[in-house]
């Protein structure tokens, strides 16, 4: 991991551990459930190259309610049922913003609002899933390469002067949910270049009785695997997705100014109650790192910080 990259202190033990502790489902429902997963992102991989074929020829708008569709398949096999406050038409290109707290999160927003996504190199050579999101454009980001960042920025900004949709999750890292990190200003360059507008959005999961949920985080050394049974296992899960007022184009004069914005107006809608800005570490405070004798013998030193939350 490079000393640059955004960390979180949540962990599975921390954060995660009895989330589930609602309504939960059997065993043989969960098995049902990976089972309809995996049948519908093999279907959804094989038409892929035919969509990728018609891609041009077809309006946005008809590719747009495919993607959607194939999304909320994927959450509705988990059991998940997708909630949207009120969505606007789309209207012209804007880099989308959001709160980060699983891979769900992906889907969620294919599920509402489609756009190109923003992910790490490792994701495009996923077996499968490598190809097919690549062919959706998403614009990969190399996580361990700071000096590569510039590009990649270029690129984002390149797609916004184009018209497109860009969707990032500006915090750099996985949060719990219950709290978050600082967004990040680099990526907010491109829309300060391109003249495009913000549109912050809050990620959201809840139990059927309205409770706010952890379960689906994606935190610390969790594994997808653990993950993917955790999240079938839950009786009732919902995923919500609002959208705040975007902040249109040309109102902020920098990345940092406009990244403020943007994470003021998520915070506003999720912490509605207490001040904006709190970290999990204030609930979950991390574990001293071990600690060795320096090189020459002399005082310890930390071998270790705390443990980085996931990049999607």
């Amino acid at each position: 991991m490079s000393a640059w990259l955004p960390t979180a202190p949540c962990t599975p033990g921390g954060c995660v551990a009895g989330a589930a502790a609602g309504p939960t489902v059997a065993a043989p429902r969960r098995v049902l459930r990976l089972v309809a997963l995996l049948t519908v992102l093999l279907l959804g991989i094989a038409a892929a190259p035919v969509v990728r074929v018609w891609r041009r020829p077809l309006p946005p708008l008809p590719v747009e309610r495919l993607v959607r569709s194939w999304a909320r398949l994927l959450l509705g096999a988990l059991g998940i049922r997708v909630r949207a406050g009120r969505v606007p038409p789309a209207s012209g290109a804007a880099l989308m913003v959001a709160n980060h707290i699983s891979w769900l999160d992906i889907l969620l927003v294919a599920a509402v609002r489609p756009g190109r996504m923003l992910a790490k190199t490792e994701v495009g050579r996923w077996p499968l899933l490598g190809p097919v999101t690549a062919w959706g454009g998403t614009v990969y980001i190399d996580r361990d390469r700071l000096r590569a960042l510039p590009r990649t920025v270029a690129e984002v900004a390149a797609a916004l002067t184009a018209g497109e949709r860009v969707v990032v999750f500006p915090e750099g890292s996985t949060w719990c949910g219950r709290y978050g990190g600082r967004f990040r200003p680099a990526l907010f360059e491109a829309a300060v270049r391109s003249g495009a507008a913000v549109q912050p959005m809050v990620i959201t999961y809840r139990l059927a009785d309205g409770r706010e949920t952890t379960a689906p985080a994606f935190v610390g050394e969790d594994g997808l695997l653990p993950s993917l049974w955790r999240v079938a296992a839950v009786r009732g899960l919902e995923a919500e997705l609002e959208l705040c007022p975007p902040i249109p184009g040309g109102t902020h004069p920098d990345r940092r100014s406009l990244a403020t914005a943007a994470q003021a107006a998520v915070d506003a809608q999720r912490f509605p109650t207490g001040p904006a800005g709190r970290t999990c570490a204030e609930s979950h405070p991390p574990v001293p790192a071990p600690r060795r004798p320096g090189p020459d013998g002399g005082a310890p030193r930390p071998v270790g910080a705390n443990t980085p939350s996931r990049m999607i």
